[in-house]
């Protein structure tokens, strides 16, 4: 999609890159993650209103350590570099970066001793989050200081002449008190945003550009009933009415009773064209003894893909696809050597065949949950089903940390919906982003009666997160724990022990696969 002012992130492998387009985004201006070697040819195609070098894990001095095109700095276009950017910024202006004597982690006092638009109507000391082992020891050209903390008396640089900028701290971290202000200063007060970035705007746009690309062309929708796919399937029909085919497959990888739930709700509330297809037999038995997470992935994929085209023969002119992939899917997808690596591929982007019959349309690939959401909202889907949590395109296929199986998946269904019932009892699901069951790979000793059993172990997973880059574990009370922990036990067949997931991510991920 075209936006006409676009803020471009280049990646430089920082954990914190997501967060970055994430404040730009609540700030109403639109924003894209690239990674460091983008082409000066893409980025003046894209013509982005300002450009931001992000951190990065490695020393600038290092022999592979990422680079970026210096031409960057002649475009005329606002440069903001931070932590590792700044870096880059120094650098290539004759500065020196060295291995700082006392490395700065977490938080710290931020002094502001220099006038700079970066700065504008920023209190002085505030708190920064710092994250960085090396640090500026040289002044680069055409640049004043105008910030220092306790161990970086070279902790912000500015040229207000060229609007290019350099802080050594991370204002994207919410530890950063002022962050969000300095964001915005960069925002409106130098590149000259407008704040238009909003899901009334994008509806219009996105409807008026699937309309324009598939005239009068059958499109199907995978409508698997998550919030995702559901609201693409509405943004959809908004754009092109009857020509809109929703095929719901039900995988055998779905929750309790779900699919039937699926299609009441959209056949009693929606004017959609819904085709209800059961592939469970054909999904396990492709899936049949895998264990290999990432082969999972890749065969429910190309599984999905084969029974879409094969429903799509159906109407000979069908010649496109709508998917519900996410923002978080396609950069956790896509590896960049020297920056972001690939953390697990997603069905719907790298699980894809190579060849398709079917064209795909993606109108979120560049949104994030929470913007699904208040698009959902705008198009009028109710509260309850547009803050449902996320559920994984691979369903519970990567719930079952093991070779899938019918029995599997079944004593998994049983003990999730006890869970997800018990958060809605306590009236805690709304407070939290994600929560779910795992059947894992071992079984325990256990008494049961006066027997002795040795049965499976289910883990219990929930956190709190607002995009699912970054994600914490929920703190439950003891009670709520104990009593589903208990009916579990008590109500699903195979199952003698309970365990809670206090991971948060990073390390680990949300899901376990």
């Amino acid at each position: 999609m075209k936006h006409t002012e676009t803020i471009l992130i280049l990646d430089f492998g920082s954990q914190y890159t997501q967060l970055i387009a994430r404040r730009i985004r609540e700030s109403k201006v639109y924003s894209e993650i690239h990674p460091h070697n983008f082409s000066i040819d893409k980025i003046s195609e894209l013509s982005p209103k300002g450009i931001i070098l992000s951190g990065g894990p490695m020393s600038i001095y290092d022999e592979d350590s990422p680079q970026v095109d210096s031409e960057i700095f002649n475009l005329g276009i606002p440069v903001l570099g931070i932590c590792y950017g700044m870096q880059l910024v120094s650098e290539y202006f004759k500065g020196k970066v060295e291995p700082a004597d006392k490395r700065e982690y977490g938080k710290t006092d931020l002094e502001i001793i220099g006038n700079s638009k970066i700065f504008q109507n920023i209190k002085s000391p505030s708190t920064v989050w710092m994250s960085h082992g090396d640090y500026i020891t040289k002044i680069p050209q055409g640049f004043s200081v105008v910030a220092k903390s306790a161990n970086s008396p070279i902790c912000a640089l500015s040229n207000d002449d060229k609007g290019i900028y350099g802080v050594q701290f991370h204002p994207e971290v919410a530890h950063t008190t002022e962050g969000r202000k300095i964001i915005d200063n960069f925002l409106f007060g130098i590149c000259k945003c407008k704040p238009e970035w909003t899901p009334g705007n994008f509806i219009l746009q996105a409807a008026e550009e699937i309309k324009n690309k598939t005239g009068n062309s059958k499109v199907i929708c995978a409508l698997s009933g998550g919030v995702d796919s559901s609201v693409a399937a509405v943004l959809v029909h908004k754009a092109i009415g009857n020509n809109l085919i929703c095929v719901h497959v039900d995988t055998g990888l779905m929750r309790k009773d779900e699919s039937s739930a699926i299609i009441k709700m959209f056949e009693e509330n929606y004017d959609l064209h819904i085709i209800h297809i059961d592939a469970s037999e054909e999904f396990l038995s492709k899936l049949k003894d895998v264990i290999e997470p990432e082969k999972k992935r890749k065969i429910i994929g190309n599984t999905f893909i084969e029974v879409f085209e094969r429903e799509a023969e159906k109407f000979g002119d069908a010649k496109y696809l709508v998917q519900g992939t996410l923002y978080p899917d396609v950069i956790e997808s896509v590896s960049v050597k020297g920056a972001s690596v690939t953390i697990k591929t997603h069905h719907n982007v790298g699980g894809l065949p190579e060849k398709m019959n079917l064209k795909l349309i993606e109108p979120f690939r560049e949104l994030f949950k929470d913007e699904v959401r208040a698009i959902g909202k705008e198009l009028g889907l109710p509260d309850d089903f547009i803050g449902r949590h996320p559920f994984p395109g691979p369903g519970l296929a990567v719930r079952v940390l093991s070779d899938i199986t019918k029995d599997k998946l079944d004593i998994l269904r049983e003990a999730d919906s006890i869970y997800i019932e018990e958060l809605h009892k306590a009236g805690i699901y709304n407070d939290i982003w994600q929560a779910f069951a795992v059947l894992l790979p071992v079984k325990t000793v256990g008494v049961m009666g006066d027997n002795r059993t040795y049965e499976n172990v289910i883990a219990l997973r929930a956190v709190t997160s607002t995009d699912g880059m970054t994600a914490d574990w929920f703190r439950f009370d003891y009670d709520f724990l104990e009593n589903v922990s208990n009916k579990i036990i008590r109500n699903v067949r195979g199952v003698n022990r309970v365990v809670y997931d206090i991971s948060s991510k990073p390390p680990s991920t949300i899901e376990w696969e």
